[in-house]
Parts: structure tokens; sequence; C-alpha cells
């Protein structure tokens, strides 16, 4: 009896392996970035040498009709799950996914402005709260796309806070949240190299006696142009914190990338941040940032340098980063 329960069993995993294995196709693909980073005179640099690895996970099959796919990329010798998703392709009826750091929604246009590397953000302190957009976040949420007459719905949903709860585990804090994001292009109004976008989202602050006025809004548009080897684009955003005494955001933003040719580019960017202060002055973040990058096949050499004035809304406090980033797909 036993040995009949055995042999069945093994029958039964077997046909489900060759299931698995028809149903399915994993892809794996990897990268690594090795980085100099010179922070400002007031920071303790430490030893600038940085680097970090990805390896990248993707299956993809039909599954009772239906395309099913999921990603999932781990960084930096497995130390933990950077990102994963799972989508369901419905055909004419969008895209249902669950979203664990990949991106969805809002956060999905939160800048837009063109540049040849890293955003004129990024190695600031500010870059965590700097105007960016999105309240629904890229982490434990449910995603849905479709596109209609070539414009593109991107909607994000939250139930509760956003961490990347396991299996059978929760969030263990309140905080609704949800956002959309459209984007489109100007080729079917004859307007050539236009790409343009626009989003909105409200978030709950999770307590008890919550109410509409206590909500967080935010909103953001953008519009971009290509002509010949140029990009320009500006983007406007606005946070409202919503809960009395907090300071809101109102952000003003340009760049402009130039392709010198097929492996070079180079590009200018601008942000003005007003910080809305509820009981003192209003202080304007002022940043901005150089890029240029160099791709030969599957190597590519990036460098940045930002900086802001008015640091986080701080008057005087000023910020620097200077990074150089040399990337390798495999």
């Amino acid at each position: 009896m036993n040995n009949f329960k055995k042999v069945g069993l093994t029958a039964l995993a077997g046909s489900l392996a060759a299931i698995s294995a028809h149903a399915a196709e994993m892809t794996v693909s990897g990268a690594s970035v090795l980085t100099y980073t010179d922070k400002d005179a007031d920071e303790v640099t430490g030893n600038p040498f940085g680097m970090k690895t990805n390896l990248g996970f993707t299956a993809s099959g039909e599954v009772n009709g239906y395309n099913v796919s999921y990603m999932q990329t781990s960084a930096d010798q497995f130390a933990g799950m950077s990102s994963a998703r799972l989508s369901v392709d419905m055909g004419d009826m969008g895209t249902l996914a669950f979203d664990q750091g990949s991106g969805s929604g809002l956060a999905t246009i939160d800048d837009k402005t063109p540049t040849a590397a890293e955003e004129i953000w990024d190695g600031l302190d500010s870059k965590g709260h700097g105007g960016l957009v999105g309240t629904a976040g890229n982490t434990g949420v449910f995603n849905y796309i479709q596109t209609y007459n070539g414009v593109k719905l991107n909607a994000a949903v939250r139930k509760g806070s956003g961490t990347a709860s396991s299996d059978g585990g929760v969030s263990g804090a309140g905080g609704n949240a949800y956002d959309v994001a459209v984007t489109g292009t100007g080729d079917d109004y004859g307007v050539a190299g236009l790409a343009w976008g626009a989003g909105f989202g409200l978030a709950d602050k999770g307590q008890a006696k919550d109410t509409w006025d206590n909500d967080t809004e935010h909103m953001t548009v953008f519009a971009n142009y290509s002509i010949s080897n140029f990009t320009i684009g500006a983007q406007v955003s606005n946070i409202d914190n919503g809960k009395k005494g907090s300071t809101d955001q109102y952000t003003e933003a340009w760049g402009i990338a130039f392709n010198v040719n097929d492996d070079l580019s180079i590009s200018y960017g601008q942000r003005d941040i007003e910080n809305q202060k509820a009981s003192s002055t209003h202080v304007t973040e002022e940043g901005s940032g150089v890029a240029v990058a160099y791709t030969m096949g599957s190597m590519k050499i990036a460098g940045n340098m930002n900086q802001a004035k008015n640091n986080q809304g701080t008057k005087g406090s000023t910020d620097k980063m200077t990074e150089i980033a040399v990337s390798f797909a495999f």
C-alpha cells in the first residue's frame, strides 16, 4: 500500500513538473555597477568606491488562456529581494498585476525630464522627499494597465501601508492610497516627437478619525519634445500634505539632452521645489545637474554632477554629489 502511494505521488509530481515546464519559460539576466562617489565637503565620504550586482529572473506562459508573467530582481549578493511582479495579461481587458517594487501608477512618471544618466536629484539628501509624486508607491500595490487609442492608463491601489509583506503577512499599519498616470504621444495628433503625461493620487493618513481634509494629494504633468538629436522637456508637480501645519511642495523642473552620436549623450537640468511652510516663510530648493553617458556594447560609463541650494527647504543649506559609474549587463 505504501509503495502504491509512493509511485502515485511520484507520477503526479512528474506530471506537474512537465506541465510547469511546458507552461512557462524562465530567463535569467544580470548586471553589475561599479561606482566612484564624491559627496559634499561637509559630509564624510570614507571609501568612495561601491558596487551593486543585480540578478533578474523572468518567466511567462499561458495559464487558462491568459498570459501570466513573473519577474524578480535580487540585488547585492542576494541580500534581499529588491523587486518582484506578478502580471496577468487579459488581452483587450488590460493587464492586472501585483507589484512589490518594480514601479506602478503615478510613481512611473515622478520625474520624466530628459537626462543622459541619473536624475538631477540622484545622490542628494533630498531625493527621498524632494517633490517626487506617488501616493500608492511601488510596493504591496495592485496595478492595472490599459491602452486605448495610443493613450496608456497606469493605475495603482494600495490597502494599508506600502510594505513588502510575504505570503501570509500583513502590513501592520493603515494608510490606504490610490493613484493613476495617463501617458501618450503626439503621433496621433500630427506632432511627431512629443511625449506627454499627467497623473493624480490620493492617500489617507491611516488614522481612525481620518477626514478628506487630512488626505495627501499628489498631481503632476509633463511634456517632452524630441527633434533631431535634441530632447527638451518640462514637468510641474504639486504635493498637498493636507494635514494642518504641514509643508506642501510645488515643483518646476526642466531638462535638455543631446545625443552626440549613437554612443555618447549629455544632458543638463534644473529643478525648483517651493516648500510652502504653514508657519514660516516659504523656502525654494534650487537643484541642478549635468550628466554624460557613453555606451560600448553591454558596457556603459556614466557620470553625474548634482547640486542643490536651500536643500530640503532649509535656507542656506547646500548639498553636492559627483558620481562616475561603470556598468556591465550580461
